[in-house]
């Protein structure tokens, strides 16, 4: 299968697309754009930032098989040495693995997951990466975040295995690409009065917003800043209090604008799910607690190797309740019930 894509698909021109934290994209760039012309230059492909003042970024690479496998070559490996940098100034003993997101169209989805998750199976099994296929589309698309974690190599071999199934199953129909929504910034109310936070400062916030603040205050029981209450009447926008912003204020008794609790799916095979739960349920309860969501593992279905979680929250406590999952799935369990698999 190897020999297939890095032999016969050299003319094969693909386009994949990553979806990435700011901080990851820094990373990539480099001081002055450095490190992203080497890769340009060395791999041969096509690298494309998007712009904007967005948490998230998609990163486009285009080009042969080989020049996208070299281009993900080099920015696995720079992820892993960001990591062991990092490591360096921690306490961490345990490393964590490398992880891409790769943004693949939902019609080209069921392909590689296989029957039965026959295929992602033989995938996660051949190349020692973990994988996992996000439930639900990106917003505004028809596209869905597929997961990889594991060492620099295992992600390549991965990359490899999930090109040929995309050049051999074609996306169905027109995809509507995940475009990611810029920062909005964040809000806290207090004393009467609504703030926006720019860099160090709490800046008061224009009127309307005020007003508005005003108006929830007398329609909404009073709640302590931190904890969620109901949208405000009227309001379509959600607005964020941020940990900054709640730094900022102190302890100064205000509203929490949540932004509303949304639902992810994810899989995970039935060998690692013994990891995730833990001993008489204690990491599974400790996820819940870190993160502040809402998760529920499905009992498992007869012929299935894998089992649904369900994550309900804020899109914060989601992402850090993914991270924990991913983190849990990753290392052996401690109690030695469950390892990971070779």
């Amino acid at each position: 299968m190897e020999s297939k894509v890095s032999e016969g698909g050299l003319n094969v021109t693909l386009t994949i697309r990553l979806l990435m934290h700011g901080k990851e994209v820094g990373s990539i760039i480099g001081k002055k754009g450095e490190t992203v012309k080497k890769m340009r230059e060395e791999s041969g492909a096509r690298i494309n930032i998007s712009e904007g003042n967005c948490p998230e970024r998609i990163v486009t690479i285009t080009g042969p098989t080989d020049a996208i496998f070299k281009a993900f070559a080099m920015i696995a490996y720079k992820f892993e040495e960001d990591i062991t940098n990092s490591m360096s100034n921690s306490t961490a003993t345990s490393k964590p693995p490398v992880t891409l997101r790769l943004v693949v169209p939902a019609s080209q989805c069921g392909s590689l997951i296989g029957k039965g998750g026959s295929k992602i199976k033989e995938i996660r099994e051949s190349t020692g990466a973990q994988v996992q296929v996000a439930g639900d589309m990106l917003p505004n698309s028809t596209e869905r975040a597929v997961t990889i974690s594991g060492t620099p190599d295992a992600i390549i071999q991965c990359v490899k295995q999930i090109c040929v199934v995309m050049l051999e199953s074609p996306p169905k129909g027109a995809t509507i690409p995940y475009r990611p929504k810029p920062a909005s910034t964040p809000v806290i109310f207090a004393g009467g009065q609504a703030y926006t936070i720019q860099g160090q400062y709490a800046i008061p916030h224009p009127d309307q917003l005020t007003k508005l603040h005003q108006l929830a205050m007398q329609q909404t029981p009073f709640t302590p800043l931190g904890q969620t209450t109901p949208a405000f009447p009227g309001e379509k926008l959600p607005l964020h209090s941020s940990e900054e912003a709640q730094n900022l204020m102190g302890q100064s008794s205000g509203l929490d604008a949540s932004p509303p609790a949304s639902t992810h799916e994810l899989t995970i095979p039935n060998d690692l799910i013994g990891c995730i739960i833990g001993r008489q349920g204690t990491k599974i309860n400790e996820i819940r607690q870190m993160s502040g969501a809402q998760i529920k593992i499905a009992n498992a279905t007869e012929g299935s190797s894998e089992r649904q979680i369900t994550i309900t929250g804020t899109p914060a406590n989601i992402s850090l309740a993914q991270y924990l999952i991913n983190a849990s799935s990753a290392d052996p369990d401690p109690h030695g019930r469950n390892t990971f698999p070779a």
